[in-house]
C-alpha cells in the first residue's frame, strides 16, 4: 500500500509542478508530436521575436527560504527521474575514461583514455556488464570526451557495402551529428567540438560536428556476419576506426590492430562487477544529490527547461544549509529508485504498444521533453540509436500474456516477407532478468541477419524457436537458448524500411509450445 502512495505521489507530481512551468509547458504546446533534441537557434530565435517574456525577466525562488519537508520531497522526485541518466553518463564518463590507453578492461569492455574511442574486434563478450540489452551483431567501440577542452577527430574509413554508424551521444543521452551508411557519410575526418568551442574549420576535416553539451561519448558500430570469413574481412576497416584529440591530427590515417588490443586492469572499484550482477550500478541513489549540482552546471537548460532548473537549484540551495533537507533527499532518493525507476526494467513500461504483445521504442536518443522515454531507457537498455537508425521491439511476455520463461518451449514465426523491413539488418535477441545474455555452450545470443544458416520452412515462413531444451538437431539453428527462469525478446531492425518507420510492421506472437 505504501508503494501505490508513492505512486500515486508521482502521478501528482507534475500536476504540483505544472504552476512552477508556465514556460516549460508552453514551449511542449508548441512542440511538435515527436520530441526532438532541443538545439537549434532557429528555435530561441523565433521565441525572443514574438514579445513573450524571456526566461531571464521571469520571477526565480529567493535565496534562503524555508522550504518545508513536503515540497522539497516533490520537487526532489522529479530532480531524480529528471537528472537520473545524466547522471548515469557522468559516472559511466569518470570510469571509463580512467583507461590508461585504448584497450580492453579486464579483457572484455572497450575503454580508452578522454579524447579516444577503443575498439573490440569482434562481437562483445557475453561477460560485459558496462550496458544492458548489447547486441552481437555489430562491432562495438567506446568512449568519452569532453569537446569544449579537447575537440576530438573521428576517423571514417570506407566502409564499402557494409553497415555501419557512428552514434554520438551528448550528456543527456541524445545522439548528435549524422555520421553512418543511412546518411551517405564519406570516409574523412570529422572533427567534434564542444557547445563553447570557436575556431575554423582546419585544413584537411572534412567536417565540424558540434555536442550540444560539454561531455559526448561515441559508440561505433559495424556490422558483421557471423562467418569467419566476415571476422577476417572486417579486421582492416576496424582497424581504421579511431578517435584522437585535434592536438594530434596531421591528415594521414592512424591504424590500430584493435585484434591486439591490450588488456586494462579495471579500477579496484570494478572488480566486483560480473554478470550475475546485473548491470554495473551506475546510479547510487545516495549519492545522487552530491552529484546532481554538477549536473545542473554542466548542461544548460534546453528552451522550455528554465523553470524547472529554477526549481532544482532553489531545492539544491536548500539542502546545502539545511540538514534535515539533504537527509530528506537521500531518503526520496532510495524510495524514487525503487518505486519510479526499477518498474522501468518491465518492458511494458517503456516506449508505445507495438502489437502482439511486444512495446516498441518511440523518441528514442533524441528525447527533447520526453522524460520517460530518457529516463526509462537509462535504465533499460541505454545508447539507443535514433529511431531512423534503429527501432527496438521488446517483450517479456507470449501471446496469451504470460511471462517468458525457459521451464516452457516457444515459437516465433515470420511468415514469408513479413521478416522485419530493413535497409539494414535485423535481428532477434534473448536476454535473461538482468537484460544480459544467457551464457550457453552455443555461445548463441541472438539471430538474424548475421546468420546464413537459418532453416526456413516449405512456405518460405521463419521460424525461430527459445527456451531451455533443444527445440531438435534439426532445429537447433533457428533456436535461442534461454535460461531455466525468466527472460525476455528483443527485436532490432537497424535501418528499417518505411514500414517499420510508420510501425505498419507488426512483431510475430511468441506462442507456448510443446
Amino acid at each position: 500500500m505504501a508503494d501505490q502512495d508513492d505512486v500515486n505521489s508521482t502521478r501528482r507530481l507534475l500536476t504540483v509542478l505544472g504552476g512552477a512551468l508556465p514556460l516549460a509547458y508552453a514551449s511542449l504546446a508548441a512542440a511538435p508530436q515527436v520530441a526532438v533534441a532541443a538545439d537549434s537557434k532557429d528555435n530561441t530565435a523565433k521565441g525572443a521575436s514574438s514579445g513573450a517574456p524571456s526566461a531571464a525577466s521571469e520571477t526565480q525562488p529567493p535565496t534562503g527560504i524555508v522550504m518545508h519537508p513536503g515540497y522539497a520531497q516533490v520537487i526532489a522526485r522529479m530532480a531524480y527521474v529528471w537528472g537520473w541518466p545524466m547522471v548515469n553518463m557522468l559516472n559511466r564518463y569518470s570510469r571509463i575514461t580512467q583507461a590508461p590507453y585504448p584497450g580492453l578492461l579486464n579483457g572484455v569492455l572497450p575503454a580508452a583514455p578522454r579524447g579516444q574511442v577503443a575498439m573490440l574486434h569482434d562481437y562483445i563478450d557475453p561477460a560485459q556488464t558496462f550496458v544492458t540489452c548489447p547486441n552481437q551483431d555489430v562491432v562495438y567501440g567506446l568512449g568519452f570526451f569532453s569537446l569544449d577542452e579537447e575537440p576530438v577527430v573521428a576517423q571514417v574509413p570506407d566502409f564499402g557495402d557494409r553497415f555501419w554508424v557512428y552514434a554520438l551521444y551528448d550528456a543527456r543521452t541524445n545522439q548528435f551529428g549524422h555520421l553512418g551508411k543511412p546518411y551517405k557519410s564519406r570516409p574523412g575526418f570529422y572533427l567534434l567540438v564542444g557547445p563553447n568551442w570557436k575556431g575554423s574549420k582546419p585544413a584537411g576535416i572534412t567536417d565540424i560536428i558540434r555536442c550540444p553539451t560539454v561531455i559526448g561519448n561515441a559508440i561505433p558500430r559495424v556490422f558483421m556476419n557471423d562467418t569467419d570469413e566476415d571476422r577476417k574481412a572486417i579486421q582492416p576497416v576496424i582497424n581504421q576506426i579511431v578517435f584522437y584529440p585535434l592536438k594530434q591530427f596531421d591528415g594521414h590515417i592512424k591504424k590500430i590492430a584493435w585484434k591486439d588490443a591490450p588488456i586494462i586492469k579495471p579500477p579496484s572499484q570494478a572488480q566486483t562487477d560480473n554478470a550475475e550482477g546485473g548491470e554495473t550500478k551506475w546510479v547510487i541513489p545516495e549519492k545522487f544529490f552530491d552529484q546532481f549540482d554538477r549536473v545542473l552546471d554542466n548542461m544548460p537548460p534546453l528552451p522550455g527547461e528554465e523553470a524547472l532548473y529554477a526549481q532544482f537549484r532553489s531545492l539544491m540551495e536548500v539542502a546545502n544549509r539545511d540538514q534535515d533537507i539533504k537527509k530528506l533527499l537521500v531518503q526520496t532518493a532510495v524510495d524514487t529508485e525503487r518505486v519510479v525507476i526499477a518498474p522501468f526494467f518491465e518492458w511494458k513500461h517503456n516506449g508505445v504498444p507495438a502489437g502482439n504483445g511486444w512495446n516498441r521504442s518511440a523518441n528514442n536518443a533524441q528525447t527533447g521533453f520526453d522524460y520517460f522515454d530518457r529516463t526509462g531507457t537509462a535504465k533499460s537498455n541505454m545508447f539507443d540509436n535514433r529511431p531512423n537508425e534503429t527501432q527496438y521491439i521488446y517483450t517479456d511476455v507470449d501471446a496469451d500474456g504470460g511471462q517468458l520463461t525457459g521451464s516452457n518451449s516457444y515459437e516465433i514465426v515470420f511468415a514469408k516477407g513479413e521478416e522485419p523491413p530493413v535497409n539494414g539488418f535485423w535481428s532477434l535477441t534473448l536476454y535473461n532478468d538482468k537484460h544480459l545474455f544467457n551464457p550457453n555452450d552455443l555461445k548463441r545470443y541472438s539471430l538474424g541477419t548475421k546468420n546464413k544458416d537459418l532453416k526456413r520452412n516449405a512456405d518460405g515462413s521463419l521460424t525461430l524457436y527459445a527456451g531451455s531444451k533443444s527445440p531438435g538437431s534439426d532445429k537447433e539453428s533457428n533456436w535461442l537458448p534461454a535460461p531455466d527462469g525468466t527472460f525476455s525478446l528483443y527485436i532490432r531492425a537497424y535501418w528499417g524500411k518505411q514500414p517499420i518507420l510508420d510501425h505498419s510492421w507488426k512483431p510475430p506472437q511468441i506462442h507456448k509450445i510443446g
